[in-house]
């Protein structure tokens, strides 16, 4: 009597060599575009405006392309090699494609295992923003600034191969038997999976954080946080509830690499224009700058184009892939920190007094109407009120026959800074103050406004 043929355990099914390859293409098609959406000072979400509350208002100014950018950037963390075998590994583990007696249990499984990743970020983002209430306030220091910007120069480094940075082998072999069957496993799994993957795409995570810390926001750190955690587990749904067989790794998860370690480091060298007054001139408005940056980008991508090529299997430029590595750096990093500078720069300015006491003595004397604004380095909205509003022609031609003050509110404990503060009741940044001729406050923006809002208000004021 023959033995009944043992049956093998069900696996995730393949699919066409093109279609596999066809879910890496449009995993970067979605990280990328949004990445560079927050890179191009998000002009379309800053012009909307809103009326809607603070936090909705902040998001119109400017913040919606944070969590455009961390879901892009989640789904690009999916393709770097510390993260990407684990898809696959990983979703056996917890059942999805064993268990699953149909895709919407499939489905459940996954969603399951994305919100415990999503769960430890999430406490991660609002943990940040606790502390950025008294980050905050030593913004102004230039150790600080120098400190945090050689923070993301090591982060970078890490990128581009200097070193890893992993958990112990020994504890990560452990951390992987935790997890279970059901719901609760797939969940608890999805905790664990984030604590392995956390020093893996600790640079772009760290990066998030300290900016985060920057918005002192606990709804908007966990909230962004939690939306990063999404893009980081696309690929593991998709692999738990259609069996979706992912393409093998390969040298273009080292492209993926690369793209993280220009990024950090560009957003070094636009911390320290931040917070170095002498580093503004490295940045110009002029058309000129930006068409430089754009080549030097060029220049740099293509450099790292070989770069890829010569890591692929059995390539015959191997030898050319570590010097046009190094040499891609530079241009590529550069190209992108002109880019950026540029869209931030104001494309022009009104004409701002820095002492609050000499405006109101200006304006008492010739009878004129004041414009008082509170902001900071790390207050994002703030930014969007001088590039897009302040800058616009419009609103300088009117807001000219105003008095105009700048109170930079970066250090929260400088005593004649909170003076002025409690003077004219500010609470949160920004804070846009508008008074008659009469010294009376006639308008007041708590938030980003476009600039045809706010030349509405001031066209108001006598």
């Amino acid at each position: 009597m023959k033995a009944a043929p043992r049956k093998s355990a069900p696996s995730a099914r393949l699919v066409a060599p093109g279609t596999a390859a066809a879910v890496v293409f449009a995993l970067m098609a979605l990280a990328i575009p949004t990445v560079a959406f927050a890179a191009d000072g998000g002009t379309a979400a800053a012009a909307a405006g809103s009326n809607t509350g603070q936090f909705a208002d902040a998001l119109a100014g400017g913040l919606f392309r944070a969590y455009a950018a961390a879901f892009g950037a989640g789904l690009l963390m999916t393709l770097t090699p510390c993260v990407y075998p684990m898809i696959a590994i990983t979703v056996s583990v917890f059942g999805a494609g064993q268990q699953a007696k149909s895709k919407a249990r499939g489905a459940m499984l996954s969603a399951s295992f994305i919100l415990g990743m999503a769960a430890l970020f999430t406490v991660l983002g609002v943990a940040s923003a606790i502390s950025g209430a008294v980050f905050g306030k030593y913004l102004s220091n230039p150790y600080v600034v120098g400190g945090v910007a050689l923070l993301f120069v090591t982060l970078s480094s890490s990128m581009f191969g200097a070193f890893e940075m992993t958990l112990p082998s020994s504890l990560n072999n452990k951390l992987s038997t935790v997890g279970g069957i059901g719901f609760g496993g797939a969940f608890v799994l999805g905790l664990v999976s984030a604590l392995v993957a956390a020093p893996c795409t600790g640079p772009f995570t760290t990066g998030l954080l300290l900016w985060i810390a920057t918005t002192k926001n606990i709804l908007i750190g966990g909230s962004v946080m939690f939306t990063m955690a999404l893009g980081l587990g696309m690929p593991f749904f998709l692999v738990g509830t259609f069996a979706v067989s992912l393409p093998k790794g390969g040298a273009w998860m080292l492209g993926v690499k690369w793209i993280f370690g220009v990024l950090l480091a560009a957003f070094a060298l636009n911390f320290l224009r931040n917070g170095f007054s002498f580093m503004h001139a490295l940045s110009s408005p002029a058309p000129t700058y930006l068409v430089v940056g754009v080549a030097a980008l060029v220049i740099g991508l293509g450099l790292a184009g070989v770069h890829i090529s010569g890591e692929r299997r059995r390539s015959p430029i191997a030898h050319l892939s570590k010097p046009f590595k190094l040499a891609s750096i530079i241009p590529a990093v550069a190209g992108v920190f002109m880019i950026a500078s540029w869209v931030q720069i104001p494309k022009g300015q009104l004409q701002w007094l820095e002492s609050e006491a000499q405006a109101k003595t200006t304006a008492s004397a010739e009878k004129r109407p004041m414009i008082v604004d509170f902001g900071a380095e790390w207050c994002a909205a703030c930014k969007e009120l001088s590039v897009h509003t302040f800058a616009d022609e419009s609103v300088r031609g009117e807001a000219g026959r105003f008095v105009a003050v700048k109170v930079d509110a970066t250090d929260d404990e400088n005593p004649q800074i909170n003076a002025l503060k409690d003077k004219y009741k500010v609470v949160g940044l920004p804070t846009v103050v508008v008074l008659d001729s009469e010294g009376n406050e006639k308008v007041r923006f708590n938030e980003f406004v476009p600039p045809e809002r706010f030349l509405a208000a001031i066209k108001s004021v006598n």
